[in-house]
Order: C-alpha cells, then structure tokens, then sequence
C-alpha cells in the first residue's frame, strides 16, 4: 500500500539509482568505484530510512552530502561520469536552506571546472549555459512547491494519529469556537505552553494524549504549544489544568486566557505565542 505522504515512490527512485549505479563498479577504476560505493550506501541508506515528519528539517545537512557524492563522482572519472552533471538538476529540486544551496551551486561550479579539459570549449559553454538554467528552473520551482505545501500543511495534523496541529488553524477554530461557547455555554481556555525547543515534540505528544479527542493541540513555533480546552464550568476547567499540569516537566510555562476574552478580530500568531507566561505550578 502506498504511504499516506507518498514517499514510495521517491523511495523507488533511489533504489533505482543505487541499483543503476551499482552496474558502472565493474569496469570502474579503483577511486571511482570507492565513490560509487559510497554514494550506493548512501541512497541504500537513505531508501530505507525515508520517512515523512514536520518534526524534521529540511535544512538538515544530507542535501550536502548528496552534493558531495555526486561531484565526488565527477571528479574521480570525468571522461566517463560526465553524463552526471546533470543529476545537478534532481540535487537543487531538494528543499533545502540557503547556505545548503549555496554549498551545491559551487559544487556543481567545480563540476563543469572539472569537465572543462575533457569537452571542447564551445559544448562545454553551452552544457554550462543548459545547467544554468537547468539549476534555476530546479530551485524555482522548488520554491512554488515549498509555498504550496507551507500552505498544505497548516490545515494538516503536524504528527499522524495525533490531534497536533499549525498555529495557523488555532486562528480559524478560535473563532469557531468562540461562536460555539456563546451559543451553547460552554467554557473554554487558551492554554499557552512554551517549552525548551527540544521539549517541543515530546510535550506536545502529552498534550494530546492529557485533552479530550474533540481537543487539539497547536504548534505556534519551536517553543511554544497552545491548547484550547473545553469545559462545562469555569471549575472544571480548573480541574482539569490541574491535572494537566501535574503531569507536565516542572521547567514549563504556561499561560491561560478565557476565550471570550480574546479579541480575535486583530489577533495574529505571533501575538499569541508572546502571551505572558508564568510558572507552570501558578496556572491552576
């Protein structure tokens, strides 16, 4: 069955690779074979740990490493590896950060540099040329899928199975929620949780296991949690924040606000995740 964020098929890509690869290592000289077996165990590697998590970076340095092996490749046999540059093309359509980009582009640079003795000047300067725009074609568009899915992703739960979801969505189901509380009585908290960053995802899962299933957690940034509780009475919701907060770390501080007394018509994201916050023992 076909994964839920459809990584099978990028998965196949990369054994096919691996794979397509592994067949040049016969008639490889000693320094290229090394190269190709390194880059085999890295897309081995990489097929077989591919997962698909928003608690993972996509500045996270492996799109450098896919740089490296590939201009390594290049280098060692560039009058039998130059079909490779174009590969270039598939390493700038990985999401990556700037300095990540920047760490690529000089090494596709030296890639042609190291081409340039083995092809005539004039099909070098236009490989050069096709790369180019090749390259900006890759990152452009690039670009537009990162938005797409940026705007994706806030209206989809940031860990499977678990009601975590984009600050962004905590803007429209307050609203919602707001309307709800008004016509049915019901009570309902803001809670806001700011955390060390590397609390974030562990204490983001305890929040979702701690609310009900008709509750839901939100991430506003790396340090910071909100929750929005309902309750029948203000002691109830008390209550609850009591044991909520029982079984939270200690170093934790949090925030609670009725929702009615929210002004929604102006409030953004970054406002909520600078409420004040106090100790965590002081919330109840």
């Amino acid at each position: 069955m076909q994964s839920k964020y459809k990584i099978s098929l990028l998965r196949a890509n990369l054994l096919a690779a691996a794979v397509a690869l592994s067949l040049w290592i016969p008639s490889a000289e000693p320094a290229a074979a090394v190269m190709m077996w390194l880059s085999i165990g890295w897309l081995l590697i990489t097929a077989l740990i591919l997962d698909f998590s928003h608690r993972r970076s996509r500045g996270l340095p492996w799109q450098m490493l896919a740089g490296t092996l590939l201009l390594g490749l290049i280098a060692s046999a560039p009058d039998r590896h130059a079909l490779l540059i174009w590969a270039w093309g598939a390493v700038f359509m990985l999401p990556q950060d700037r300095w990540a980009a920047i760490f690529n582009g000089g090494a596709a640079l030296v890639s042609c540099l190291v081409l340039m003795p083995h092809i005539p000047l004039p099909e070098w300067l236009l490989m050069t040329l096709s790369l180019s725009i090749l390259l900006l074609l890759a990152m452009s568009r690039t670009h537009q899928l990162l938005t797409i899915n940026g705007v994706i992703r806030q209206r989809l739960r940031l860990i499977p199975g678990l009601n975590l979801w984009a600050g962004e969505q905590l803007l429209r189901d307050l609203i919602r929620e707001q309307t709800r509380s008004e016509r049915e009585a019901i009570h309902a908290d803001v809670l806001i949780v700011r955390v060390r960053r590397r609390q974030l995802w562990p204490v983001a899962q305890k929040l979702c296991e701690l609310t009900y299933d008709f509750e839901n957690v939100y991430r506003l940034n790396s340090t910071t949690l909100a929750t929005l509780m309902l309750s029948k009475t203000p002691g109830e919701a008390a209550s609850r924040r009591t044991l909520l907060v029982a079984a939270l770390p200690d170093n934790v501080l949090t925030q609670h606000t009725p929702l009615m007394d929210i002004e929604l018509a102006s409030l953004t994201l970054d406002e909520l995740s600078h409420f004040p916050a106090s100790h965590l023992r002081e919330v109840a």
